[in-house]
């Protein structure tokens, strides 16, 4: 497989689909194979990017930590493999460094923790992952800028040029259900009016009325009054990142399905629209929607996986009329992930190929990604009605 795919010509679903499940199945069996082959060299490490073939070790503090043991938690869910729930359980562990520390803890808490401590009380009744879960949410909440109505994203620390009080990112979308579980799970509301607030400032301020969306907004964190927005990860201010576009997509998909508010739905109607009538020839987008694609271009498919799980849940709740125009975007996206994208063989750690991290920065350009697995990985579980761990219930 060339480690740059390159489309020459519109890509037709054919004879597979939805209700085709070999192509399914047997994606999912070497999802399973592979991951059971590569995780007795990564272990209870937190694996970022995939660098010449094998994915590196970051510190548990980073904001992509709970996407390794999120795979791990998923395919338990399906084998019941104990290897797999134990190098799981082990990082969870791990991160119990991060959330007692508190200044390394951001926005990404519900990335982190709903994929780890979450997913593991649900799975096992774990009492003391259910307590690191809450806690985390606590965390979270405890970062909600009432003036604004936002959560705040990162910290702004010594030697820092920008004060980042006042920002908010779209990625956030994403750590919501962290906080809506803490609500039903203890019956505070309190969670609950935290995220819809933010998940509202979000629908206000960061979802163009195109179904596009901006990466940063900026407020005042006195006043709450919106003062700037930032290109970010994105090619320009007015751009379209194709990933923080699949996290509003599905953010605000999962939103609904916590709310069951209609203009969560609609806002991910809005947003999924926008993102599929822009994708190229083979469904998997470029790095940024609005940037001039030459062939040299990078691509993001972890911004394809992300969309697909999102799609499939919009798919749950719109009348039966609707439903198979989403099943059948997630399921074109995924199969060209399937069959052009992804990587089965050792020699390469990563399933996914050519995501990007952050092309303006020129960082994690074109390689495999955690994410990107993790989402794939969902995504195909999603498709084979296998359980998830993003699940209301």
């Amino acid at each position: 497989m060339s480690s740059v795919y390159q489309p020459s010509e519109k890509w037709e679903l054919g004879s597979l689909g939805l209700n085709n499940q070999t192509w399914i199945e047997d994606t999912w069996t070497k999802i399973v194979a592979k991951i059971g082959q590569t995780s007795e060299r990564i272990g209870s490490t937190f694996p970022h990017v995939s660098k010449n073939g094998r994915y590196d070790a970051t510190s548990p503090n980073w904001w992509t930590a709970g996407f390794w043991p999120g795979m791990l938690w998923t395919i338990y869910a399906d084998t019941k493999e104990e290897r797999l729930r134990q190098i799981a359980e082990a990082c969870e562990v791990e991160l119990d460094s991060v959330l007692q520390r508190f200044y390394e803890l951001d926005h990404d808490m519900g990335f982190m923790w709903t994929l780890t401590a979450r997913a593991n009380y649900r799975l096992t009744g774990n009492l003391e992952s259910r307590r690191r879960a809450l806690a985390a949410a606590s965390h979270l909440a405890g970062r909600f800028n009432l003036a604004g109505g936002y959560i705040r994203a990162w910290n702004s620390g010594a030697g820092q040029s920008v004060d980042k009080t006042g920002w908010a990112i779209i990625d956030c979308m994403m750590n919501l259900p962290l906080l809506y579980w803490a609500s039903e799970e203890i019956l505070d509301p309190r969670f609950r009016h935290v995220a819809r607030a933010h998940a509202d400032t979000v629908l206000r301020e960061f979802i163009r009325p195109d179904g596009s969306v901006y990466h940063i907004v900026c407020f005042d964190p006195e006043t709450g009054e919106r003062v700037a927005a930032l290109g970010g990860q994105g090619h320009a201010e007015q751009s379209a990142w194709s990933r923080g576009t699949a996290w509003a997509l599905y953010g605000c998909a999962l939103t609904y399905a916590y709310t069951r508010e209609e203009r969560f739905l609609d806002a991910a109607k809005r947003v999924s629209h926008f993102f599929v009538a822009n994708l190229p020839a083979d469904w998997v987008p470029y790095w940024d929607f609005r940037v001039d694609a030459k062939t040299d271009t990078p691509r993001d498919a972890s911004a394809a996986a992300i969309a697909a799980c999102g799609l499939l849940e919009i798919a749950k709740w719109v009348p039966e009329v609707e439903r198979s125009a989403y099943q059948q975007s997630a399921c074109r996206i995924l199969q060209s992930l399937t069959s052009h994208y992804a990587s089965w063989e050792l020699e390469e750690e990563g399933l996914i190929l050519q995501s990007t991290g952050n092309a303006p920065q020129n960082q994690n350009v074109n390689v495999p990604i955690i994410y990107g697995d993790y989402y794939f990985v969902e995504a195909i579980a999603r498709l084979s009605n296998r359980m998830m761990l993003n699940e209301t219930k």
